[in-house]
């Protein structure tokens, strides 16, 4: 299947395809203030709130990863915590050689994705349930296989070296920025990749991988890229998080193997909106939210989030972002594929038939 953006589709209606219906200049510009006040963040907050930043980056660059592999590639992956924990120990094995655990993040990153390669071959081959079960088993086979290693802590892990005799307010800095810029860097790979080619190729595979397979589209390796995408996102925010601990610790509850990391980055998409760009921030937003003002409850933290994500799956199927793109038809990143028909200018609404855009 290919796509030749302004191409005609059909000649006797001279329909043409196009990526999106607006320019996105305004988009670049929006996110580049966005952008450019969030670094100021250190210089304006306590280091306290930089802290709760530095967290909220990472469920949004966890949650932006997980999107991409089951909002636009259909693959729902319970074992995603593999790849966040080998970006964590891809950070502390340079550290402990001398290399400064920020430069060590690109490492994680590149690390957790070729990792991936082998991983993807025993599981390429399942779908649905089968896979999510299976990503979870590989990545508890993943956590025994780290925790056997002594060297770099065995299932205790270690603290994370080379930051003796810094600042912790500039460490707390430099923390920030780096999460700032994985998180920026994720939701600007996700949406590129889904402007793209892939972009089309994606959407045809999650909503019917019959269809697409005969007519003509790789199946198997549009998924592999997405695959080794996520699992380099997964692994640059699984970097920053043992930057910001300061320690590497594989099991138990908050470590790096927890499964309950690939819960959070699910509850945030899944409340946000899944299959969405926007999806994954607004659910971050509102997920952080929550965790600050119910974590003090205990259990009852637990059961909010699960009473909140049980009602939006009820009654909010595309999510919150759902909810504003229904009420006021806006796209903040669109990245849909639109047919047009002659002489027309502006996108047709919800109820237009014949012509409606195909939503990325």
């Amino acid at each position: 299947m290919s796509v030749t953006t302004g191409a005609t589709v059909r000649s006797e209606e001279n329909l043409k395809v196009t990526r999106s219906r607006r320019n996105v200049a305004w988009t670049g510009l929006g996110a580049f203030v966005v952008v450019v006040v969030l670094a100021l963040f250190p210089y304006i907050v306590y280091s306290g709130t930089t802290a709760i930043m530095v967290q909220g980056l990472i469920v949004l660059t966890l949650a932006s990863m997980w999107n991409l592999l089951a909002g636009y590639a259909g693959l729902v992956s319970v074992g995603q915590q593999a790849f966040f924990g080998l970006g964590a120990y891809f950070v502390l094995i340079p550290a402990t050689h001398g290399l400064s655990p920020f430069l060590a993040l690109p490492i994680a990153a590149v690390g957790a994705g070729v990792v991936a390669f082998p991983l993807w071959w025993l599981v390429s081959r399942l779908r649905l349930g089968y896979f999510a079960i299976a990503t979870w088993v590989l990545a508890e086979a993943v956590a025994l296989f780290i925790e056997q290693i002594q060297s770099i802590g065995g299932g205790t892990g270690m603290p994370l070296p080379g930051f003796a005799g810094m600042d912790p307010t500039l460490l707390a800095a430099y923390t920030y920025w780096a999460a700032l810029v994985v998180a920026v860097l994720a939701i600007a790979a996700v949406y590129f990749l889904l402007r793209s080619r892939l972009g089309l190729v994606l959407t045809a595979i999650r909503d019917d991988e019959t269809a697409a397979r005969t007519s003509g589209v790789k199946v198997g390796l549009a998924r592999l890229l997405v695959f080794v995408v996520a699992a380099a996102g997964c692994g640059a925010a699984g970097g920053v998080l043992a930057i910001d601990q300061l320690q590497v610790v594989p099991g138990t509850s908050g470590g790096v193997f927890s499964v309950q990391w690939t819960a959070i980055m699910a509850f945030a998409t899944i409340i946000g909106g899944l299959g969405t760009i926007e999806g994954p921030i607004l659910g971050t937003a509102v997920y952080m939210i929550l965790e600050q003002t119910l974590q003090s409850y205990n259990a009852w933290y637990l059961i909010i989030l699960g009473l909140v994500a049980i009602g939006i799956a009820l009654f909010a199927r595309r999510g919150l972002w759902g909810l504003v793109d229904d009420r006021f038809n806006v796209r903040l990143f669109p990245v849909g594929y639109y047919l047009w028909s002659p002489g027309e200018r502006r996108r047709p609404g919800r109820q237009a038939k014949g012509t409606a855009g195909v939503a990325g």
